[in-house]
């Protein structure tokens, strides 16, 4: 990690990730930006109402973290799909497609989410030379979009086999209730996965596992390792934006992480 107050700003990384030769990745944080207010201080997301020159700012501290040129962070116009695309390069904001995840082939590019509770997934293949971001939150996850990136990294030659996914910082279970038919969706599909569930101290909710659930469909994918790099984006307030937070608090908007891959 860097120091939080260089303009290259600090970042999480996963150690299987980590470990992979050709490949960078980062998990960025709240820190090191020069957003002000409820977005201080490395907000990312261009969909937020912050100053677009302060988000573009920040994107160009991540990229440079990553060492790359600073032009090259490839982020889609996120939904909740359950859709992955490939890219050669950034979209201009408008051009963006809509979907959630994103995944290349292209030395340089680097693509990412951005997220606010959502599970950032980070995938690489270091032999075949393919990487891919996916924004997971409970929507996505259950609709597929894990499965998605995997399918989509195949087209471009990786072998799931051989693909390393990671999970970034996120919501984390004594963080995220849930009514009673949020559970009844994901045990009517499969009963088994009353196991993501935790009882809440309000009657008739529950606590959701997200981190869980991701990791367990990316093992039932069939990826070759996985990590989750722990760390509750809700409670860690100095370090992670949180929608949830935000809402709760009545906030008009909040800040978004990014999380991104590229080849070397």
């Amino acid at each position: 990690m860097t120091d939080a107050a260089s303009p290259i700003p600090p970042f999480v990384t996963a150690p299987k990730l980590a470990a992979l030769p050709g490949i960078v990745h980062a998990f960025f944080t709240r820190e090191g930006g020069i957003s002000t207010g409820i977005y201080a201080s490395l907000n990312g997301g261009l969909g937020s109402s912050d100053a677009p020159d302060a988000v573009r700012e920040n994107r160009r501290r991540m990229t440079l973290a990553l060492g790359l040129s600073a032009d090259r962070l490839t982020v889609p116009w996120q939904v909740h799909s359950a859709e992955c695309v490939a890219a050669d390069g950034p979209w201009a904001r408008g051009d963006a497609p809509h979907v959630d995840a994103v995944a290349t082939n292209r030395p340089g590019v680097a693509v990412a989410v951005t997220v606010a509770d959502c599970g950032p997934v980070l995938f690489a293949d270091s032999k075949a030379g393919v990487v891919a971001a996916a924004h997971a939150g409970w929507k996505g996850a259950f609709g597929g979009v894990l499965e998605a990136t995997l399918l989509r990294m195949e087209s471009l030659g990786a072998s799931r086999k051989d693909v390393t996914a990671a999970l970034g910082p996120c919501i984390r279970q004594k963080s995220y209730e849930v009514g009673p038919e949020f559970s009844a969706r994901f045990t009517a599909v499969d009963p088994g996965h009353a196991r993501f569930f935790a009882p809440s101290a309000k009657p008739g909710h529950a606590l959701f596992d997200l981190a869980g659930y991701v990791m367990k469909r990316l093992e039932q994918a069939g990826v070759g390792a996985a990590d989750d790099v722990g760390f509750d984006t809700y409670a860690d307030e100095t370090r992670f934006f949180s929608f949830r937070r935000a809402t709760h608090r009545g906030e008009p908007d909040y800040g978004r992480l990014i999380a991104a891959i590229a080849l070397a």
